[in-house]
């Protein structure tokens, strides 16, 4: 037989929370930043997420003032973008995938790269001031990065947090290394779409009024 659950999704959320509180080292996080830890923490179930976090200083204030100032959110995939709650966002923010556009897979060919990495070239119309959440694809942020270097618009911040084997490390040090660069992202392989979305989720949640 079943045992009792909680089932409404207010109980749900709020022992979720007092949960992922509880067991999450919060110690070397600064004050103004706890709160989106703990979105990171209750999106993954994992308090030891903490000890990886990796941020640049500005990243909490560079989000929040883009969203109020209406930036799109540019993401690298489809799963990004259905988890980022758009009732939420302080000013009916666009929320883009630019994933599902025409030509890509010829592009990436031609490019000799993946199709995400070629789907980030078509970012450049709303790049500048932009809030950009990556979760797949470290190929993605690798290309945004060169971008950036070769001149491209300058987002307001990078949520990165791809994820996997090869190059998802390597592409988070990268992005870390750009000091420039309001950021937030996840030391070694984890990562994630929900990550991402739970990222902008936290940030949209400071944006309120």
């Amino acid at each position: 037989m079943i045992e009792a659950y909680l089932r409404t999704p207010e109980a749900i959320y709020a022992r979720s929370r007092e949960i992922a509180t509880a067991e999450t080292d919060l110690s070397a996080v600064p004050a103004e930043l706890q709160d989106l830890v703990l979105w990171l923490v209750h999106a993954t179930g994992d308090p030891g997420l903490s000890d990886g976090l990796r941020w640049s200083d500005d990243v909490l204030l560079a989000g929040v003032a883009a969203l109020r100032d209406g930036a799109t959110v540019l993401t690298d995939s489809r799963m990004v973008a259905a988890g980022i709650n758009r009732m939420q966002l302080p000013a009916g923010n666009a929320v883009l995938c630019t994933l599902g556009l025409g030509g890509l897979h010829g592009a990436a060919g031609r490019a000799q790269t993946t199709r995400s990495a070629a789907a980030v070239d078509r970012w450049r119309p709303w790049l500048d001031g932009a809030v950009v959440a990556i979760g797949n694809a470290p190929t993605a942020l690798f290309r945004l990065l060169e971008l950036l270097e070769g001149g491209a618009p300058a987002p307001a911040v990078v949520l990165g947090f791809p994820v996997g084997f090869v190059g998802a490390a390597e592409a988070k040090d990268a992005l870390a290394a750009s000091t420039a660069l309001p950021y937030l992202t996840a030391s070694g392989r984890r990562g994630g779409s929900a990550m991402a979305a739970a990222a902008v989720n936290a940030l949209s949640g400071a944006a309120a009024p």
